[in-house]
């Protein structure tokens, strides 16, 4: 694997405020009084809401300071702007780290395996927690720590095994916990301690077909297209602010199986992209609803 330049190394502005003139001006006017060379630059604002968004990143070389300093010169700006105003500031030389949730299902996990070894995903994989051991193996040969944490089959009693798994997610303070098929809904304390950084894919186009067997539902109904969705957990099953969404045509001949397989692709890419975004804080969340900086 190639080693990227310094040039690669950016520190990456996300913002989201209530919309007014001079933001724009007020922002660049910061970055060119600490140096910053902007190489990429995105805002969009939103005439519903009256909401700006910004995405920007600059070449951490041009910037003469550190991280921690840049932050805090710019938590000046940020009061400026408003008592509400969201914002980030980021490095993209700082490791992300992810935390995969799963339990028999195989596709997504063979999916980011793959990427992270082969060095398309922006984060390292810390650990891997399954329901059952049936994946153990598959991330074991990745040289990735898998922990296996059994739910009972009373939805009732599985209070101890949530538990659990937050002190083993916890344990590495991840940017990303990923529900990749994990099948079991978090109980609300855990979607609110995992606020912002809980990342599921559902097998539909939400909010078509939410809960279990989408497809077989989907079937039911005769449609002619099946999606996949990536979306931010909330305590409301299946509605989290969506990230990223895709379909694939289907047609009368094609059975359950059929859409199964087909619905597999689909969700292995929709997956892959939204975490990939999440990662590189493309994503700005108002309310229900996302902005991408794709």
């Amino acid at each position: 694997m190639s080693t990227a330049s310094s040039d690669d190394h950016r520190y990456v502005l996300s913002l989201g405020c209530p919309d007014r003139t001079g933001i724009v001006a007020r922002i660049s006017t910061f970055l060119a009084e600490v140096g910053g060379w902007i190489v990429e630059a995105a805002y969009h604002a939103d005439a519903d809401t009256d909401w700006f968004f910004t995405r920007q990143a600059v070449r951490a070389s041009s910037v003469n300071m550190s991280i921690d300093e840049l932050r805090e010169r710019f938590a000046a700006v940020a009061a400026e702007l408003g008592p509400d105003t969201e914002w980030t500031v980021s490095d993209t030389g700082e490791r992300k780290r992810v935390v995969l949730l799963v339990s028999k299902e195989a596709h997504c996990l063979h999916d980011l395996l793959g990427r992270a070894a082969g060095g398309e995903l922006p984060a390292d994989i810390c650990a891997v927690i399954g329901n059952h051991r049936n994946l153990e193996s598959v991330t074991r040969r990745h040289g990735i720590d898998f922990h296996h944490v059994p739910f009972p089959k009373d939805p009732a009693e599985r209070g101890p095994a949530f538990e659990q798994v937050r002190e083993l997610v916890d344990a590495h303070d991840p940017h990303a916990v990923v529900l990749a098929r994990f099948m079991q809904v978090l109980p609300s304390e855990l979607c609110e301690h995992w606020a912002g950084r809980a990342v599921n894919i559902h097998h539909s186009f939400l909010p078509s077909f939410v809960g279990a067997r989408p497809y077989h539902q989907a079937f039911a109904r005769g449609v002619k297209l099946i999606g996949a969705t990536c979306h931010y957990v909330t305590a409301e099953l299946d509605a989290g602010p969506i990230i990223e969404q895709d379909v694939i045509r289907v047609d009368h001949a094609d059975e359950v199986a059929d859409m199964v397989r087909q619905g597999r692709d689909i969700e292995k890419l929709v997956l892959s992209r939204g975490l990939r975004w999440h990662l590189e804080d493309r994503v700005l969340v108002h309310g229900r609803k996302t902005v991408i900086f794709s």
